[in-house]
């Protein structure tokens, strides 16, 4: 049975831009993957993976089993662990789960999909594609969804790692800021009311340690008895509640470390939180255009923002790794901005 889970965020990685009302992605840089909004750690975040990787092959207890969002810099950002953990004969296998991906806010259009298996087979060693539990809806998901997507997501990777016949006592999972947030809350239970509460850190390369309440063990783990209310990939956007909320997932855990970057070199960075209004569904779709937002500059800090007017759209944040942007005549006329 699993007693502790790591949860740590990707390095800094380069940029995009999106267009609100086209649903088009652009950037400068191309992705290993092909995929636009799939970029690859900027050379700071590698650093900063490096860094990670050395911290995690000394912590106690060692990691078992390693699981990673599909995008190509979460895995890059596991690779300096994993390659010390394969020199050491040790497990070095990540499993690859559309679960514990990237969060994109609801759209009229539909967000990019992380690259196949077969794709990101071509770059890195070691990688398994995760039985499939549940997928992001490609039109983007609301703040509650996003946590019940977590929830069933960790409900069916705790099961699975309750019933491996390795009985894995300890599993990583590298992800990105807004799944990091969720899988916190999913885990204790704790939800606040006000979904933009500041609660789990998720700092870029942040590392945090949860460990399994005792009473666990009798009370179950896993999807507690709510499997046959399973997610439909027809029905998407629809996710199961699991009863999370008050409880955590798999009976409970407790968060012992939150979000940790005592090992890096430049400490805590690009730290973010929700706003309430993630989504792209205030702005009209109209398929054409060339303007856009760019995604999340790494030399911006966090709360970087250009001032409204009373006239502008509110106040959206393009996906979980974007700086947030508050819309101005200035921008609108720039198209883009570089925060």
């Amino acid at each position: 049975m699993l007693e502790v889970i790591y949860v740590v965020r990707h390095g800094y990685r380069s940029n995009w831009t999106v267009d609100p009302s086209t649903g088009h992605y652009n950037s400068t840089v191309p992705s290993p993957t092909g995929i636009v909004a799939d970029p690859a750690l900027a050379s700071y975040g590698v650093q900063q993976a490096q860094q990670l990787g050395k911290h995690l092959s000394q912590v106690h207890p060692p990691v078992d089993l390693i699981y990673s969002s599909p995008f190509y810099r979460c895995i890059q950002t596991l690779q300096p662990f994993t390659e010390t953990q394969k020199s050491s004969g040790k497990n070095a296998t990540i499993h690859v789960d559309r679960g514990v991906g990237e969060f994109y806010g609801q759209a009229r259009f539909d967000h990019p999909s992380p690259a196949t298996i077969s794709v990101l087979n071509e770059h890195f060693e070691n990688l398994v594609e995760a039985e499939k539990s549940i997928i992001p809806s490609k039109n983007g998901e609301s703040i509650p969804q996003l946590h019940d997507r977590i929830a069933y997501a960790l409900s069916s990777i705790i099961s699975r790692a309750d019933s491996d016949q390795n009985e894995p006592k300890t599993l990583l999972i590298c992800t990105h800021a807004a799944a990091m947030i969720a899988i916190g809350r999913a885990l204790t239970g704790k939800m606040p009311e006000n979904e933009g509460e500041e609660d789990f850190n998720c700092f870029t390369c942040s590392f945090s340690k949860f460990v399994r309440k005792p009473q666990s063990k009798f009370t179950g783990g896993g999807f507690r008895g709510q499997i046959a209310e399973g997610w439909d990939e027809k029905k998407a956007d629809e996710v199961p509640d699991l009863g999370w909320r008050g409880a955590g997932v798999g009976g409970g855990w407790d968060c012992e470390v939150n979000g940790d970057c005592s090992f890096l070199s430049g400490g805590a960075e690009r730290g973010w939180h929700f706003t309430g209004d993630e989504g792209f569904l205030n702005y009209e779709f109209t398929g054409v255009g060339t303007d856009g937002i760019e995604a999340g500059s790494e030399i911006a800090a966090a709360d970087a923002s250009v001032t409204t007017t009373t006239a502008a759209p509110p106040e959206v944040d393009y996906g979980s790794e974007s700086l947030r942007v508050h819309w101005s005549d200035r921008v609108r006329k720039s198209g883009t901005t570089r925060l």
